[in-house]
């Protein structure tokens, strides 16, 4: 059972409505668990606004009354563990893809007992006069403990639409659609002046056409800028298969003459090394996404670790870390792109199916930036220089920096059936 309740609204001031609907669904466990694929039926209830108008960003709300299908007799979930993400599909005047995300807050779930999860919400920018329906469609259920596992759950059979908005003509401006949760406004470090700052919240790359500027932006006399935090699905390639993962990814900035020292933190829940991991043998890398004003990417990486991580112990990295040399001057977009973590004499590689802005800068053109290129390559944390592509990440809600990684382990790739191992970034290795 997928629960919890609550109603956002958008900017229309109308009454809400509330439609559930019932599909046919098939539910896909992770490999590790060795269960077959389970058929069931989905009980979702949709909220959104009866009424608004073009221009209008409506929050729309997906609750699960029933899931598909139970948590299995293999073992407890942990409180606290499990986050769900879907699609819901908006038809008649207006076609799009929402993307929508329920936070990682969840009571403790026995062995074979329903499934308890947090209402998922997303939002929809309003561009056509006329009636749009929505529609619910795939979601993933995400476990973070004792390792990263995903069930992948689709309808088996036509569904009917839940929720109808009757959109009429507004003074709005026409826009995309956008996904995942609420953003939120940035505050600037104590002391420094308060940036202009714009965040809707779309993405860039992704089914929808809404744009995301997020984070503080540069300019006047502060130095220090901070992303948001955003949530990035990745699919993975790995030494044994692919997989698919959510990594909340924050990137921040301290400004350094004309360039930028950049911070890239993953920030998920922990999980102990399965097996012994040797020293020097994980490295991860991370291409960060120029847009806006500018063009190409920025290398970041981080430290190998300097010390072997026994079986059980948190597998701990320091944050990524790179030098942005603007190539444009105007307003300059980043967003977390293709992730790499290279062990063992294997890679994983992770590219974005949608990205999102975490953070926005006033530039100024530097001599041999960014812009034009394919690729900014800058000397990293570790004093190296690189332009490489690849990557990997993971979800999670508590503690530090964290990098959930597909991972490598001693001499043989064990992925534990497409397991995900936790990087903490910390100040040390443990």
């Amino acid at each position: 059972m997928l629960g919890g309740a609550g109603i956002l609204l958008g900017v229309a001031a109308v009454p809400a409505q509330a439609a559930e609907v019932s599909y046919l669904t098939e539910c896909i466990p992770p490999a590790i668990s060795g269960l077959p694929p389970v058929e069931g039926t989905t009980r979702a209830d949709i909220t959104a606004p009866a009424e608004a108008k073009v221009g209008d960003e409506v929050t729309i709300t997906w609750k699960f009354v029933q899931a598909a299908s139970k948590n299995p007799d293999i073992l407890d979930l942990e409180k606290d563990t499990v986050m769900p993400t879907g699609t819901l599909k908006a038809g008649g005047a207006q076609t799009a893809d929402i993307a929508m995300e329920g936070p990682r807050q969840n009571p403790a779930i026995p062995k074979n007992s329903d499934m308890k999860l947090s209402d998922m919400t997303g939002r929809l920018k309003l561009t056509t006069a006329g009636e749009v329906t929505l529609t619910p469609d795939a979601y993933n259920i995400n476990v973070s403990k004792p390792i990263s596992t995903d069930t992948k759950c689709a309808p088996k059979e036509p569904v009917t639409s839940a929720a109808t908005i009757k959109v009429t003509e507004g003074g709005g401006t026409s826009g995309g659609t956008t996904g995942g949760e609420p953003t939120a406004t940035q505050t600037p470090p104590t002391g420094s002046p308060t940036p202009s700052e714009s965040e809707t919240g779309g993405d860039t790359g992704g089914d929808t056409g809404g744009s995301d500027a997020g984070g503080s932006t540069g300019g006047g006399g502060q130095s220090d800028f901070t992303g948001k935090e955003v949530s990035i699905p990745y699919e993975c390639k790995t030494p044994i298969g692919d997989k698919s993962a959510v990594s909340p990814v924050q990137i921040n900035a301290k400004k350094s003459g004309g360039s930028y020292d950049l911070t890239v933190q993953f920030k998920g829940s922990v999980m102990d090394s399965p097996a012994d991991i040797p020293a020097d043998s994980v490295k991860p890398s991370m291409e960060v996404t120029l847009g806006g004003s500018d063009t190409g990417s920025v290398h970041v990486e981080g430290p190998t670790n300097s010390e072997p991580i026994k079986t059980g112990d948190p597998m701990e990295i320091s944050d990524l870390t790179g030098t942005y040399k603007p190539g444009a001057t105007g307003e300059s977009t980043l967003s977390p792109g293709v992730l790499t973590v290279e062990a063992l004499g294997t890679t994983t590689t992770c590219t974005p199916s949608k990205t999102e802005v975490s953070l926005t800068l006033d530039t100024t053109e530097q001599a041999g930036g960014a812009s034009g290129g394919g690729s900014s390559t800058t000397t990293t944390g570790s004093g190296g220089t690189s332009s490489g592509s690849g990557g990997l990440a993971e979800t999670g809600a508590e503690g530090h920096s964290a990098l959930k990684a597909l991972g490598l382990v001693a001499g043989t790739v064990i992925l534990l059936g497409g397991a995900v191992f936790t990087f903490m970034p910390g100040r040390r290795l443990r």
